[in-house]
């Protein structure tokens, strides 16, 4: 049997903080001809064709919650499709998302009225529970999730193959036992570190506590995103290398990483 093909780009390594280098928080995950998109914040869309992607393309989204920096491409997203010349649709549309999911997308519609609803019926809206959830199972693909401590509707994901190849997205967090949980054994841990060790903020992880859910979840990589402007200005490997002795990549945008 051939090998899936299974690759994660990240199309945004930042924050809601403007900045010419990182667009904010958003991974791309291919796997053969699927095309998963983890959050859409600013500046997700023009990286996704900087990564050979039409949003046409992509048949899943999955927000880890609502606040602006990695929810507020969505309306974008879904009026793109609504140009006549553009091309068509080729495969539903499923998103994602914690409790609240629904009301946050009739607020949105309240909002935005028809400039949002596309033209075909192949937009489907699953809002998932807090818990450790097993239940969506794709041709290519299983997705689970796990409440994380951040906000009431916060959501890591785990995507993972049939082979057992996996990939776990934070989303933002502060110290999660659920995380470790989720991300057990998995290939690729991509974990938000939003600042350096000695500039700790709640709800959010530093670059020991991200090494410490790496390594006590035995994960193979850990890459590190979702950084403030103070964290290019020190090693976030050397502070994460203290609690996790494994390969750890600092994420920059349109970076690929084969899995």
């Amino acid at each position: 049997m051939q090998k899936i093909f299974f690759q994660a780009v990240i199309l945004g390594s930042g924050t809601i903080v403007p900045s010419i280098t990182r667009s904010a928080c958003s991974v791309l995950l291919k796997i053969d001809s699927i095309r998963l998109v983890l959050d859409t914040g600013p500046g997700t869309m023009r990286r996704l064709l900087q990564a050979d992607t039409n949003i046409f393309d992509v048949s899943h989204i999955c927000y880890s919650h609502f606040h602006p920096d990695h929810v507020a491409e969505l309306v974008p997203f879904l009026f793109g499709t609504k140009y006549p010349n553009a091309a068509f649709q080729k495969h539903p549309l499923t998103l994602f998302g914690g409790m609240g999911f629904i009301k946050l997308y009739n607020g949105l519609k309240a909002a935005y009225g028809d400039w949002m609803i596309p033209e075909k019926k192949w937009l489907q809206l699953v809002e998932l529970t807090e818990n450790i959830h097993i239940g969506h199972q794709f041709d290519n693909f299983k997705l689970r999730v796990a409440a994380m401590n951040h906000r009431p509707e916060s959501l890591a994901y785990r995507i993972q193959l049939p082979d057992g190849r996996s990939v776990v997205y934070s989303g933002d967090t502060d110290y999660c036992e659920n995380l470790i949980t989720l991300s057990k054994q998995t290939d690729l841990l991509i974990c938000e570190c939003s600042m350096p060790e000695d500039m700790k903020i709640s709800g959010h992880l530093t670059p020991k506590l991200a090494g410490t859910i790496a390594s006590k979840a035995k994960v193979k990589r850990l890459v590190l995103t979702h950084l403030y402007p103070e964290c290019d200005h020190v090693d976030l490997i050397a502070q994460a290398n203290q609690t996790y002795k494994g390969p750890i990549i600092v994420a920059e945008d349109l970076m690929t990483i084969e899995i």
